[in-house]
């Protein structure tokens, strides 16, 4: 098995790293406090292709794989996380559920549109009572007269208060079950369509999360997306991919506040030695380290097996699981190390702390992570 980047991979990381310490670093502390969707440099990030990573180059993608996915989200959560967040939604769930599940017209139509970041999109799975109960979804669209009427509510949506086109899953038939949720394509202005409250949240708060909701929504037929009823089977597979992103996200935190402990260890002098020079420290830093890379590795792994077209239901939920939970303690041991300084905003670890807990909780819960990875074991 080959473990080594190939020099497209390490130039890609090179450009994307000076990309996010040059264009977001200077201003994280400010988005972050005034709540600012970064969204000039979210242009920038769809100039340069990042928004349309995964998709291939006659779309206006930039035909990457996985695994330079994964370099592009890792590297700029290392500086951001909120930046990741917003990159990783519009591509894994969005654009991505139109590339899967679309039909010729409809990814000709979106997909250049959201890969060069001229348009940007939102996934709308979750109601306020179906979360990981997905199947519990509420919202309903109804044919009549020739077109879908959507009536209902989404909350948790990332991007929605700014998002050109939402993707959103709505019951057809009631009594088929998880077999009866249709997926459409939304444009923001259409009748009936508007966002609603923007959540006020603890981390991620360059990152808009908020309502999408729908009132007597008209949409032709052409706007359905996929086959009718299989809305939420597909939304399965689009976070299959969607999990190898979120753990990629999970690593660049990680690692952002790693690098910090580490620099701050080497400044930080108590009882006349550098802190870096006490065992409890080193040891802190040692068991960071080591547990970054093997989440690295793992989640790398379910990248090159999504390249190589297998399946990875299971693989994508193992790097999910491990790569986010390890983000927490990093997380925690970072602000450690840092002391009472790790409680002030003038650090980054701080902000590091606060955002690292979506991690466990977006695009599926730890628990939701080992019910599928059990589920997955039982079938072997």
């Amino acid at each position: 098995m080959e473990f080594e980047f190939t020099p497209e991979q390490n130039q890609l990381r090179k450009a994307i790293r000076d990309f996010a310490e040059a264009e977001i670093g200077p201003h994280v502390l400010e988005w972050d406090e005034n709540q600012t969707f970064p969204l000039d440099v979210v242009k920038k990030a769809g100039e340069m292709g990042l928004l349309g990573a995964i998709f291939p180059e006659e779309l206006g993608g930039a035909g990457f794989g996985y695994i330079e996915y994964s370099i592009i989200i890792e590297e700029l959560a290392r500086v951001d996380p909120s930046v990741a967040l917003i990159v990783a939604a519009h591509n894994s769930l969005c654009t991505n559920h139109i590339y899967l599940a679309g039909n010729e017209e409809q990814r000709k139509k979106y997909i250049p549109k959201l890969a060069t970041g001229e348009w940007i999109g939102c996934w709308s799975l979750t109601e306020p009572e179906a979360g990981s109960d997905a199947a519990g979804t509420r919202s309903t669209a109804v044919l009549n007269d020739g077109e879908w009427v959507l009536n209902g509510g989404k909350t948790f949506t990332s991007n929605a208060h700014y998002a050109d086109v939402c993707v959103a899953m709505a019951v057809t038939d009631r009594s088929a079950s998880q077999h009866g949720i249709s997926a459409f394509i939304v444009e923001k202005n259409t009748a009936g369509y508007r966002v609603g409250k923007k959540e006020n949240k603890l981390g991620m708060r360059a990152s808009a999360t908020g309502e999408v909701l729908f009132s007597n929504c008209r949409l032709p037929q052409s706007q359905l997306l996929g086959k009718p009823g299989e809305g939420f089977v597909d939304s399965l597979r689009i976070l299959d991919g969607g999990r190898i992103s979120i753990a990629a996200l999970s690593i660049g935190l990680a690692q952002g506040a790693f690098e910090q402990a580490l620099k701050y260890s080497k400044q930080r002098k108590q009882f006349g030695r550098f802190i870096s020079e006490f065992q409890a420290i080193q040891d802190k830093l040692a068991n960071m380290a080591t547990n970054i890379e093997a989440a690295r590795w793992l989640t790398y792994c379910a990248g090159a097996r999504k390249d190589a077209g297998q399946r990875v239901t299971k693989e994508s939920a193992m790097a999910k699981l491990f790569a986010s939970e390890m983000a927490v303690s990093v997380a925690d041991q970072a602000l450690q190390i840092h002391g009472g300084y790790g409680f002030i905003k003038d650090y980054p670890v701080e902000k590091f702390y606060r955002d690292v807990k979506l991690c466990t909780i977006g695009e599926g819960t730890s628990e939701i992570q080992r019910l599928v990875i059990a589920r997955q074991l039982l079938k072997e």
